[in-house]
């Protein structure tokens, strides 16, 4: 019996070291962050917009993959709620802030609060005009503006005179100055080119087509029109189907509705970002930045040119 006793003794011993080794094994990231139960904040401008869910949702992808808590906030377009949503993360014991400013200006008030609190700021998509920020993960809208004016000149070379309707973004946003930048650098200074209206519609579908319906009342002659986004661009495209209206329209975005838009005919072409590629690269270089690491000033996300296939 005791030799029975010691034997048995002998295989459990030998269990529980086997089970301690294993459980001292290498953790892996996703292990890290998930026992420490570490959050990383979002605030987004607005979820009212398929580009932003889309961002949403890459980002969550990556937090989960890799083991974060993932808090996301709506700003719903109102600086007084942005700063009010990082307010809130900062009592949450958030351990980095990813931010798509309503306005590039307005931001700098809500950054300060996690400046104060010691948090470290990623801005995405739209810059901020002030506060210490970490990294800036955005498309390079001023290549992107230019890109769209390329398209309607080339599309439309054959024209003596060719007029075009720019509809902005939402006024302060770094997009909606950068794409106009853009776009201008291209058509600004050319004898045959005219701008025949400008006007903001701040990047919202809705007000695209009353925007669009009161250019068509006081300028119905034009050839194009260039939206900083791919929603206000739709709202353009239903004004000129009402007013039986073709002309070349290209939005900024590349989300699902424009490219279903441009199969059917209704648009031209998008300049298609990648919000899920935005969101997921600020989730991944969140996380490096929770771990003290560095991170690169400015991070790009690739552009590219949408048309009919």
């Amino acid at each position: 019996m005791k030799r029975r006793s010691k034997s048995i003794l002998g295989i459990l011993t030998m269990i529980f070291l086997i089970a301690g080794l294993v459980g001292c094994g290498p953790k892996t990231e996703t292990d890290e962050g998930a026992a420490k139960g570490d959050k990383i904040g979002m605030v987004l401008s607005t979820l009212n917009n398929p580009f932003f869910v889309s961002m949403k949702e890459g980002a969550e992808t990556k937090a989960k993959e890799l083991g974060y808590e993932l808090i996301v906030l709506d700003s719903q377009d109102d600086s007084a709620k942005e700063r009010a949503n990082v307010e809130d993360l900062v009592q949450k014991g958030i351990k980095v802030l990813i931010i798509n400013p309503t306005d590039s200006d307005a931001v700098a008030n809500s950054i300060q609060v996690a400046n104060d609190a010691k948090i470290p700021v990623i801005t995405v998509d739209r810059q901020s005009n002030g506060g210490e920020v970490i990294s800036h993960i955005a498309s390079d809208n001023v290549k992107g503006g230019e890109m769209s004016a390329n398209y309607i000149l080339e599309q439309l070379k054959d024209k003596k005179e060719i007029k075009i309707v720019e509809l902005q973004g939402r006024p302060g946003a770094s997009a909606t100055r950068e794409r106009g930048e853009g776009f201008h650098k291209v058509v600004d200074g050319k004898d045959n080119v005219k701008v025949v209206a400008s006007q903001a519609a701040d990047f919202d579908r809705t007000k695209g087509l009353t925007v669009m319906e009161n250019i068509v009342q006081a300028q119905p002659e034009f050839d194009a029109v260039f939206a900083h986004n791919d929603e206000m661009a739709l709202g353009a495209v239903k004004a000129l189907k009402t007013a039986n209206k073709s002309v070349i329209v290209v939005g900024f975005d590349g989300n699902q509705d424009a490219k279903d838009a441009i199969e059917k005919g209704d648009m031209s072409a998008t300049i298609a970002q990648q919000p899920e590629l935005m969101g997921s690269t600020a989730i991944e270089n969140g996380v490096k930045v929770a771990k003290g690491e560095t991170v690169e000033k400015t991070i790009p996300v690739e552009l590219e040119l949408v048309v009919k296939k």
